[in-house]
């Protein structure tokens, strides 16, 4: 069984940065793919970023390009997510959510098989 822990969430102010953190366990994860994704209030969960376990092959979502970076630790398991230049529109749930598949469909949360509990991100103006 795939188990998700997320942590790093906070209350920060535009223009801070915060990284989150995924430890995953259970599972050996080298042809996973690994994905972000966020959930505001009253929104549907969107895709925010998504690496590849073994090439480390990443993507983001149009909104956080170049102000998000995703990456993975194979000896900690781990997945992380540095958020830079945060913005009061990224104040949302954050989720981490494992793909066993490597979908081609990585950018849909329906590809997903495993999701952490998820963690609190605010920034405040």
């Amino acid at each position: 069984q795939v188990q998700l822990v997320e942590s790093g969430g906070g209350l920060v102010q535009a223009g801070d940065s915060l990284r989150l953190s995924c430890a995953a366990s259970g599972r050996t994860f080298s042809n996973y793919r690994m994905g972000w994704f966020r959930q505001a209030p009253g929104k549907e969960r969107e895709f925010v970023a998504a690496v590849g376990w073994r090439f480390e092959s990443t993507d983001y979502a149009d909104s956080v390009k170049g102000r998000f970076t995703i990456s993975r630790d194979k000896a900690k398991n781990t997945v992380y997510l540095q958020m830079n230049g945060l913005k009061p529109e990224d104040t949302a749930v954050y989720y981490c959510a494992a793909d066993p598949q490597y979908s081609p469909t990585y950018r849909s949360s329906g590809s997903y098989d495993y999701w952490g509990q998820g963690t609190q991100v605010t920034v405040s103006s």
